[in-house]
């Protein structure tokens, strides 16, 4: 199956909302929410993906001519890509019938695995999403990262006696899932928690704990206060908040303030190994990728994994041999042209 066959045989799969377009740039589902737009305008995922193409490439292939390594270790584990896939949820009230979010993650999972990378998986209102989850996880020998979202104390406590018996390798919270418009008002309740309440969390885990949905300085700060392992610079695909910065804007001041403290994660509007460069050079660890994994899933399943992560792959080791990085660790942010 190539990339394009892949897209082809998405079509007509993911349900009336969204158009398995080849680029996915949020324009054709724009403010389609429930749908895979964002929310309000639907101007925010546009912008996540136009600001990386504002970035451009330092070409220099004055060095020394070796295979580019691209594995990336991070607590504990070691992946072929610095590439996760990013938690999704809903997905037939967005996607369509085809799959329920049990079906999706129990293929996402085992596939990411497969592909040399791992995927974050996603939480809802039914219980039985992460428990799905956390069986795909644990079937992967902990190969995941579960996505909790902002609930309640008593919700959270039972979710992380869960997670824990499952044993993924680290936790992750999507914290600003407090804004998603089919969260609001539905028990449980969702929320946001202070920096106290993130501390107790990370604390009871266990294991490294991953704050998604940080959009700036002082965000960042505060989770490092809350003693979390990593964040993930995200707006939500623009999901939660209209008007938002993209998050190619926020992500190099946010590594900043942070240095190596932390990991730094982040997705939006990522969708080609170019991009995933760019935001190696603006000081991410890695990077999440939502919408297109789904589109995977839904054109080919396993196999629909494995044809776009290395196509991202492919097109991330070109990128990096071009400009003279042979290894993550050498890709520094003068190869990028902001």
């Amino acid at each position: 199956m190539t990339y394009d066959e892949l897209i082809a045989s998405a079509s007509g799969t993911m349900g009336t909302l969204c158009k398995p377009c080849k680029i996915c740039n949020g324009k054709v589902c724009a403010g389609n929410v429930p749908g895979p737009g964002a929310k309000g305008s639907g101007t925010v995922a546009i912008r996540n993906f136009e600001k990386w193409n504002d970035i451009r490439l330092q070409m220099d292939t004055i060095c020394e001519n070796k295979p580019v390594d691209t594995k990336f270790s991070v607590f504990g584990k070691t992946f072929k890509y610095p590439i996760f896939a990013a938690p999704v949820g809903a997905l037939k009230l967005h996607y369509g019938d085809k799959y329920d979010d049990l079906q999706y993650n129990d293929i996402l999972v085992s596939a990411c695995a497969d592909a040399g990378i791992a995927a974050f998986t996603g939480d809802g209102t039914n219980p039985d999403v992460m428990l799905s989850a956390l069986k795909a996880i644990s079937q992967a020998l902990g190969l995941g990262v579960p996505t909790i979202k902002p609930w309640d104390a008593n919700t959270l406590k039972s979710k992380i006696e869960a997670v824990k018996a499952a044993s993924p390798f680290a936790v992750a919270m999507d914290i600003d899932a407090a804004g998603l418009p089919f969260l609001k008002n539905l028990t449980p309740p969702a929320g946001s928690i202070s920096v106290s309440g993130l501390s107790e969390i990370a604390k009871a885990l266990g294991v490294p704990f991953i704050l998604k949905g940080i959009m700036t300085v002082k965000g960042a700060l505060k989770a490092k206060e809350a003693g979390v392992a990593g964040i993930v610079v995200s707006n939500h695909g623009g999901r939660v908040l209209d008007s938002c910065p993209a998050t190619a804007e926020v992500l190099g001041e946010i590594k900043d303030a942070v240095g190596d403290s932390l990991k730094v994660f982040v997705d939006g509007g990522i969708r080609d190994g170019i991009t995933i460069f760019k935001a190696l050079a603006l000081g991410a660890d890695a990077v999440l990728i939502g919408r297109p994994f789904v589109t995977a899933v839904y054109g080919g399943g396993n196999e629909g994994v494995r044809v776009y992560t290395e196509k991202l792959a492919s097109e991330l080791i070109d990128t990096m041999a071009m400009c003279g990085a042979h290894s993550l660790d050498e890709i520094t942010r003068d190869m990028i042209r902001v």
